[in-house]
């Protein structure tokens, strides 16, 4: 029986993952649940799974659960402090670290440091804390596998292959709501438009960073750090049909690729069996039906967000941190209706030419530099 652990188990991640957990509860369970705010729905899975501590962001929830479920008898913690708790919890083999944002880093490492392996869903741990994630994992001797659609796509093409002899990976992008569009004309889309994913189902903040590039910049990054490849070796490729998921091109011109339906279910079971393979329903790949698959290059003048990713990374040290945060903060303004979508990126660029960058941050510099972002904007919009 393996153990699992979810860290944003409310959210799209930790609620598939639970409904793999469900499908088999004879070789899963659940010991540590953790989320933000959503109390009905972490009482509604406690009551399910019986998991043995929870941990709500807030405190105000954390006290709400714990009157809602007393007669459960299951700890109910919350904040940081509570995160770190359950992240090194004895009877826990798998860490499915689903946390939106960089409050992943912290638990992470705690994890990792305790032997833990991690199904990592939480991309900005990587993107902002790759220098040090990456050799923890290997000083500590635990996995990192990942669960993101694209990056277990790369990781499956990459079984039997030696890594040496990876010549380019070939990262995927649907391209959004909004591809094949000029500048002029996404100029004036609101939320409502930007959330119109033509293929996946997705929160809120990762389907409007697929509208801007910036989800498809942020995992450049993270798979620079997972598959130890340069920037260069990473091309974004436009698939319209989201069939393909990645692929990887090796020395003498051969591609691996992984194809399926998009659904999630796939990358996150086969991050928790890794290196078994089980049974999933659901729809699959017809090619008669799909009839053809297209390919385009990225438009990184329309959507930015992709072309100062790459940016980022280059100049690396704590600015792809400063990518990330100024994004986190300007996408929440976006679906507050504060900015317009093409604000998003434009305060993206004007805290990455503002920032003096730290070429090694420790992850006390990375959370200081998430605040300054943050900071600056909210100065900026006075």
């Amino acid at each position: 029986m393996k153990k699992i652990g979810i860290l944003g188990s409310t959210g799209s991640i930790g609620t598939q993952t639970l409904e793999i957990v469900r499908a088999y509860s004879e070789d899963l369970t659940v010991t540590v649940l953790a989320a933000g705010t959503n109390v009905k729905l972490m009482e509604a899975q406690m009551r399910e799974f019986k998991p043995e501590v929870v941990v709500m962001w807030s405190k105000e929830a954390a006290e709400d659960l714990r009157v809602k479920t007393a007669d459960l008898k299951i700890p109910v913690l919350c904040g940081m402090e509570g995160l770190l708790e359950v992240s090194v919890w004895e009877n826990m083999d798998v860490l499915v670290t689903a946390l939106v944002g960089m409050i992943g880093i912290r638990p992470t490492i705690a994890a990792m440091k305790a032997g833990k392996n991690i199904a990592l869903a939480n991309k900005e741990t990587l993107v902002t804390a790759g220098h040090i994630i990456m050799p923890l994992a290997k000083e500590y001797g635990v996995s990192i596998l990942p669960v993101d659609s694209e990056h277990s796509a790369i990781f499956q093409s990459m079984q039997g292959e030696k890594r040496s002899q990876v010549s380019k990976i070939l990262l995927t992008a649907s391209g959004g709501p909004f591809r094949g569009r000029k500048l002029e004309e996404i100029r004036t889309m609101q939320v409502e438009d930007a959330l119109k994913h033509p293929n996946w189902s997705m929160g809120r903040k990762i389907t409007i960073d697929s509208a801007t590039l910036v989800n498809k910049g942020l995992e450049v990054i993270e798979a620079k750090w997972l598959f130890d490849v340069s920037l260069d070796q990473i091309q974004v490729v436009v698939h319209p049909q989201s069939i393909i998921h990645s692929m990887v091109e090796y020395v003498d011109g051969g591609i691996m690729a992984q194809l399926g339906t998009p659904d999630m279910k796939l990358p996150i079971q086969y991050a928790l069996f890794y290196p078994d393979r089980r049974p999933l329903t659901g729809k699959r790949v017809n090619f008669y039906e799909l009839g053809q698959m297209t390919f385009e290059a990225p438009d990184m003048e329309t959507f930015r967000g992709l072309k100062l990713a790459y940016e980022s990374a280059r100049i690396g040290g704590s600015m792809p941190t400063v990518f990330n945060a100024a994004n986190e903060k300007a996408v929440a303004l976006f679906l507050d209706k504060k900015i317009s979508f093409l604000q998003i990126t434009e305060l993206i660029e004007e805290c990455m030419q503002q920032h003096e960058v730290i070429s090694t941050p420790s992850v006390e510099e990375i959370l200081e530099t998430e605040q300054a972002a943050y900071a600056y904007i909210n100065k900026k919009l006075k």
